[in-house]
């Protein structure tokens, strides 16, 4: 059996982040990861957008670590040579029954301290973005994009330069905890012990939780949300700015962004799938039936869009502690001081902002162990 001082089960850039932090404090760590390489699943389904900490509610974990995070992660990104760039970002009033709820957006992102936000009226959006169509809009120049497999990539790097160390292929089946720590077990037929455990594990995190002997604290609910992506065929980006519509239940709505090379994606809608608590393969497959309603919904904003030219991109699933029709909630990073057991640290429901988020998400749980 192994014995370290730090196992981080999860290999995604929350993960990576976490056992980054954890290693600068001269920890030894190990990342057990499921895959056979880092960074696989929800890191690598996303939108790749650094958010500016626009929609959550002031003093949520989702506020504070997005703001802070998002000064984090640009910075790590220019020490690093990761690339990344801000085209800055419009959330767009179709009509006049949403600006009621683009007036409490732009008091949320005022109160998280999202400084440069602010409102902008038809004339200007028009100015800006001539072909986007709406009677209202949020602009917010800190919006970024990045290159989310850089970042992991130099997470990695960081975590192995410190002395830390990932094993792949290593997914984590059971254990136990007791006074002296914690004992996993993974179904390659290995174990490891360690003081402090960190569950990072995403979708699977709460299977992991369940898993532990000696773990008997409340976990919260999991809910499953697929979202499709569509690109743009034959065709660059659009716009200049990502355009995102006003927030639906469960997403921010199906949004404009780009990458780093400017090729267009929209998405993600929210499919909320069955059987959220139990286990089983999941299917990352684009629902092409979807299409039809991503054209109607992009038409609210981008009238012009022309017909045929949305092809499958890919799709994401995000791990959620609430369902259909329930408010959002905030992350759930669970630390001895809230379950009792020492040196272990439960990160449940962290889907966006998570990647904007994930150097703030690392130095939090170091806070949270240091207590």
């Amino acid at each position: 059996m192994e014995r370290t001082d730090c196992l981080v089960v999860g290999g995604g850039i929350v993960g990576l982040a976490v056992a980054r932090a954890l290693a600068s404090t001269g920890r030894e760590v190990i990342v057990l990861e499921a895959a056979d390489a880092v960074g696989t699943q929800t890191t690598s389904r996303s939108s790749e957008v650094i958010h500016a900490g626009i929609y959550y509610p002031e003093g949520s974990l989702k506020a504070r670590l997005c703001v802070q995070g998002r000064k984090l992660l640009t910075r790590y990104c220019d020490e690093h040579g990761v690339s990344w760039r801000r085209p800055g970002k419009l959330i767009v009033a179709a009509d006049d029954a949403q600006t009621d709820r683009l007036d409490a957006l732009l008091r949320h992102g005022l109160t998280n301290g999202v400084d440069d936000l602010r409102r902008i009226d038809s004339v200007e959006l028009h100015e800006l973005e001539p072909d986007v169509h709406g009677v209202a809009a949020l602009l917010s120049p800190s919006t970024g994009i990045v290159d989310v497999d850089g970042v992991v990539s130099t997470l990695r790097r960081d975590l192995e330069s410190s002395g830390g160390a990932v094993a792949l292929r290593s997914r984590v089946i059971g254990g136990r905890v007791d006074g002296g720590g914690v004992t996993v077990d993974t179904a390659e037929g290995g174990s490891a012990s360690a003081r402090v455990l960190v569950n990072c594990a995403g979708l699977g995190a709460w299977d992991v939780a369940r898993s532990l002997d000696g773990f008997n604290a409340p976990i919260p609910p999991r809910h499953l949300a697929k979202g499709n992506y569509f690109g743009l065929s034959g065709a660059r980006a659009p716009f200049e700015h990502l355009v995102y519509p006003v927030p639906v239940d469960g997403g921010l709505g199906v949004h404009f962004t780009m990458d780093l090379v400017g090729a267009a994606r929209f998405g993600p809608d929210v499919e909320w799938l069955d059987g959220g608590s139990d286990g089983g393969e999941l299917d990352y497959s684009v629902d092409e039936t979807r299409l039809s309603d991503f054209e109607t919904s992009i038409r609210r904003y981008w009238p012009g869009l022309p017909s045929g030219t949305l092809t499958p991109a890919y799709a994401g699933i995000r791990p959620k502690t609430s369902g259909p029709g329930e408010a959002g909630t905030d992350f759930v990073i669970h630390g001895p001081a809230t379950h009792g057991v020492a040196g272990l640290v439960n990160l449940f429901g962290i889907e966006s902002p998570g990647i904007t988020s994930c150097l703030a998400i690392g130095e939090y749980v170091v806070g949270l162990l240091g207590e």
